[in-house]
């Protein structure tokens, strides 16, 4: 069979994860989560306490950097930092309120594209983030842009942190992702683009299930 590639890019909390897991598994393919990569390279530069607004710092760290996908025997995939499991250590509010310095920094995105591209030559793929569809993949199979209600969206990330019994303040998370929309859309390298070569998905209103059903139509 030809290598298939298919992008989802959208903005924060639109289920890009979720809906692109959900499509991996339905597809039998391999899933790629780039996010989980601009995390956990972000949660090594904060360990070591690095400046993070000094990008040859930054990729200082990533070339000694190891981040590996790990299949976790149940269908799923883990993500290990130089050999680490970080799978729930990369999503606390610190690493995501310091993940856009490393997503925004040219050099250090130069590096991770690079692990991207090489992930994707090698096997078909559901691939989901900011860029995917405009840099990574722009000869991609399918492009998909996955959006929702800002309001929904915040909604859907407040319910995950009260699932993983994290403690939070509502309306700064609310004024967060909206400050991380705006940064996604403006920054210089790599911001998040809906071109006109990607279908509109809209999740407002519906399950994993629905939206990624929704997607197979179109690639049926």
């Amino acid at each position: 069979m030809n290598r298939i590639i298919i992008t989802l890019d959208g903005p924060a909390g639109a289920g890009k994860s979720t809906v692109a897991k959900q499509l991996a598994k339905l597809l039998n393919i391999s899933y790629l989560d780039t996010g989980a990569m601009y995390r956990a390279l972000t949660l090594k530069a904060l360990r070591l306490e690095i400046n993070m607004e000094d990008e040859d710092a930054l990729k200082s760290v990533a070339l000694k950097t190891k981040i590996e996908f790990v299949d976790d025997g149940q269908g799923g995939l883990r993500i290990t930092l130089d050999g680490e499991d970080v799978s729930e250590a990369i999503r606390s509010l610190d690493v995501t309120n310091n993940t856009f310095y490393t997503a925004r920094a040219g050099k250090v995105r130069e590096i991770l594209v690079e692990w991207q591209k090489a992930f994707g030559r090698a096997r078909s793929l559901v691939g989901e983030g900011r860029d995917l569809g405009t840099v990574v993949f722009p000869e991609a199979t399918y492009k998909f842009y996955l959006d929702a209600d800002v309001e929904e969206r915040c909604q859907r990330r407040i319910r995950e942190l009260r699932a993983q019994g994290k403690v939070f303040d509502e309306e700064a998370l609310k004024k967060d992702l909206r400050e991380r929309d705006q940064k996604d859309l403006s920054r210089a390298v790599g911001p998040l683009k809906k071109t006109t070569d990607m279908i509109v998905i809209d999740s407002t209103g519906l399950s994993v299930e629905q939206t990624a059903y929704k997607i197979l139509e179109h690639i049926n």
